[in-house]
């Protein structure tokens, strides 16, 4: 069983790593969504000094993200939100594909906006729910098809670095068929990184439907949670992880669970009931590794989360 956290902010530190290697981490993603390989060689030093054995890289691919911004933004429910030229950054594609009544998920689905119109290359929105939008957070368009490259520019330099960065797992976000993990594996061995494994993330419907197709070329399959769940009803998404399960542990593929397994540990040092619960039963689901995402990169408890993880899973084994 293999337990992954995610590192920034709150546990980019020796100590910090340290502890959540006793706690049972074996491996840590890093989201190159948020900065490059190269712009995180402090990251990397401690990592390798943490002694971690595995280290995933998630691109960008073909994920739709807001720009940077200079702070974040508080979206008032029912106040105005532009998106594009004219107001925050988002991808061209998308204002391009967009059209009225359109709904945007943003951050996961934690805020939700309506485009009332597009002009001068900018989306003219109305938030529907409100929050805290901070940078480079995740776009969802639901029903929407975005035509994206497999990797961008920045996934290719990234990709350029693996191999002496000590990476030994690619995440690559929306698979939607065969063709992007051949892409992926074909721009690996380019670099001499045909020993990294590569693990497909089921984003949307289309790698649903692709998933048969998946099977044979991934390493591993990752159930990503938080968009996949702005692709249906949120209340579709138990049946839906449960299917993806049963394909993988019939096909012999391994695979991940994540998004939200600890979620409350981002403010609590203690888990909701629900949550050790969704953890164990993963596990008893087949699943062959977890992994904790802004619990361990953005949460008070980085640590605590961990332990969490690791002793909640090992009841299930």
């Amino acid at each position: 069983m293999e337990y992954y956290g995610t590192i920034g902010p709150a546990c980019a530190d020796s100590d910090t790593l340290q502890n959540m290697v006793e706690a049972g981490m074996t491996g840590i993603r890093m989201n190159l969504s948020h900065g490059s390989l190269a712009e995180h060689a402090d990251w990397l030093e401690l990592i390798h000094r943490a002694g971690i054995p595995e280290l995933l890289i998630d691109l960008q691919g073909p994920e739709l993200r807001i720009g940077r911004l200079t702070e974040p933004v508080f979206l008032k429910a029912d106040g105005p939100l532009l998106l594009g030229a004219q107001g925050i950054p988002c991808p061209a594609a998308l204002v391009e594909e967009a059209a009225p009544g359109q709904e945007l998920l943003l951050d996961d689905g934690r805020l939700l906006a309506r485009v009332d119109a597009v002009s001068g290359g900018t989306l003219h929105c109305t938030v529907l729910r409100g929050g805290l939008l901070e940078s480079r957070k995740s776009i969802a368009a639901p029903g929407l098809e975005i035509h994206s490259p497999t990797l961008t520019a920045e996934d290719l330099q990234n990709l350029d670095m693996a191999v002496s960065c000590g990476v030994t797992g690619v995440m690559l976000p929306f698979v939607r068929g065969a063709e992007d993990l051949q892409t992926l594996r074909q721009a690996l061995n380019q670099v001499g990184g045909e020993k990294i494994r590569i693990f497909a993330k089921i984003e949307n419907m289309a790698g649903v439907r692709a998933l048969p197709e998946l099977l044979p070329l991934a390493d591993h399959i990752v159930i990503a949670r938080g968009d996949l769940g702005n692709a249906m009803p949120l209340w579709e998404l138990p049946a839906c992880q449960k299917r993806l399960a049963a394909a993988c542990r019939q096909a012999g593929v391994p695979f991940m669970v994540v998004t939200q397994l600890l979620d409350s540990m981002c403010a609590r040092a203690v888990p909701t009931r629900a949550e050790v619960c969704d953890i164990y039963n993963a596990v008893l689901d087949g699943a062959s590794s977890l992994m904790l995402t802004g619990e361990t990169a953005a949460g008070r408890c980085p640590v605590e989360a961990m332990q969490y993880l690791v002793r909640t899973a090992r009841t299930a084994l």
